[in-house]
């Protein structure tokens, strides 16, 4: 089929980049923002003293109609709260966001576009993978990883997932990811998860440049790799050694082949985890503002091809959230909850007695640290355990791992949720405990 006339403007202008108009899938390709359309033609009528165009309905002094049922619990005038938010996003918010991108990356300074606000992280990978995956694509993530990717990536975008083992000797293993990197096809695309979900690792800052000149050699051998940036627990680090900014940093201009996808929001960064805002920024070395507003229109055509766009009151409550005075106290504040959590989980699981059922996995930010049960426990039966018999709810990821969210659990609670899970274990082992160390360490 051939492309719609604004899909081939865009192109037009994607074309006179080396490498962007090959990383798109064949649907991405398509795609395209209506400005010609209702959205288009509602923007020219804007501020006309007669306004026939959109599909909201407008009290005579036009102010949209509205339930004082509703407005009498919010805060914000309606113009705020009820209209549909435009389809790239509110904005204000949208550069809002690029500055605190920047703000917290200082090693950025390449060119990057302006974000694109969708309707929540899960959503803005969903557009990531109808931007960018086709059927077949290979699709390399460390294991474990979060459940969700399978779903969002292999069952709806027919993605083959080429998972490498996280760890090595309780280090990144750079040496897999390497691996991964040289087998996959030409057209690679990774996605990084840090701080990860579910381990709560973020890599140390010799692994994460060992990460990059991975990619960037890769790229040199001309292979053009597209790396999906999940940063949904970005900020949450513990470790002083741990890599404290976004891979996007030192992707976002790393090589032509190198397309750098940041997918961040305010579930976690900014504890609003029901908002439902999201957003995707791209880098690329060579990136023009004509190809950085080509890629903002081709997301929003996509979101508008999906859920049209992304919530507007959510949207200009985090707007004035980051003009409130305290707004960084605020969220130091809860950081440092977090932290004193991380901080007695450590100290829980530093005490001996779990080492002959189980051990932890590194763990150095985020809101969860994994077990790895020794040989012969079962994570679904120590799950189920611990619900019924101890009124303790985990999860169980495989037959021998169990994740743990140290981030909803009150520190005085922490030791306790320990003892529990060093108890159930006893209880399903009926052989003695191994001795200490003798416990088979995991890869993946």
């Amino acid at each position: 089929m051939a492309l719609h006339p604004l899909a081939q403007a865009l192109h037009g202008t994607l074309d006179t980049h080396p490498s962007l108009p090959y990383f798109f899938s064949h649907r991405g390709r398509g795609i395209y923002f209506p400005k010609q359309g209702i959205l288009g033609q509602t923007a020219e009528a804007k501020g006309k003293a007669i306004n026939a165009t959109i599909g909201i309905a407008l009290d005579d002094d036009g102010v949209p109609l509205h339930l004082p049922s509703i407005q009498s619990h919010i805060d914000l005038p309606p113009a705020e709260v009820y209209p549909y938010a435009p389809g790239y996003g509110v904005p204000e918010l949208r550069a809002a966001w690029q500055d605190r991108i920047r703000c917290n990356n200082p090693s950025l300074k390449a060119a990057i576009s302006l974000p694109v606000v969708t309707s929540g992280l899960t959503h803005a990978l969903s557009v990531a993978g109808y931007l960018f995956i086709d059927e077949g694509d290979d699709l390399i993530i460390p294991q474990p990883m979060w459940d969700n990717y399978d779903l969002l990536f292999q069952h709806t975008y027919g993605a083959r997932i080429r998972s490498f083992p996280l760890f090595h000797n309780d280090e990144f293993n750079i040496a897999a990811f390497r691996v991964a990197l040289s087998e996959s096809s030409r057209k690679k695309i990774v996605l990084l998860n840090f701080p990860n979900n579910p381990t709560g690792y973020t890599p140390l800052r010799e692994e994460a440049a060992a990460m990059v000149d991975a990619i960037r050699r890769s790229a040199e051998e001309g292979n053009r790799i597209i790396v999906l940036i999940d940063d949904a627990y970005f900020g949450l680090n513990y470790d002083e050694r741990a890599f404290s900014e976004s891979f996007f940093a030192p992707l976002a201009d790393l090589h032509e082949n190198v397309l750098a996808v940041k997918i961040d929001g305010a579930s976690k960064e900014e504890f609003a985890w029901g908002f439902r805002v999201a957003f995707l920024t791209y880098g690329i070395r060579g990136l023009t503002p004509e190809q950085a507003e080509a890629l903002a229109d081709k997301t929003a055509g996509a979101i508008r091809a999906t859920v049209s766009n992304a919530p507007l009151l959510q949207q200009h409550l985090m707007l004035r959230a980051f003009n409130s005075p305290t707004y960084d106290e605020e969220k130091r504040k809860n950081a440092a909850m977090l932290r004193e959590r991380y901080e007695a989980a450590m100290r829980a699981l530093r005490e001996p007695a779990h080492e002959d059922f189980f051990r932890m996995l590194p763990c150095n930010s985020g809101y969860f640290f994994c077990v790895e049960l020794r040989e012969g426990i079962d994570a679904e039966q120590v799950r189920q355990m611990l619900l019924a018999d101890f009124d303790t709810g985990v999860i169980a990821l495989g037959s021998r791992l169990l994740r743990i969210a140290f981030s909803s659990v009150p520190v005085a609670d922490i030791p306790r949720l320990v003892a529990n899970m060093i108890e159930v274990c006893k209880k399903t082992t009926h052989t003695q405990p191994r001795s200490r160390g003798s416990l088979p360490r995991t890869e993946g």
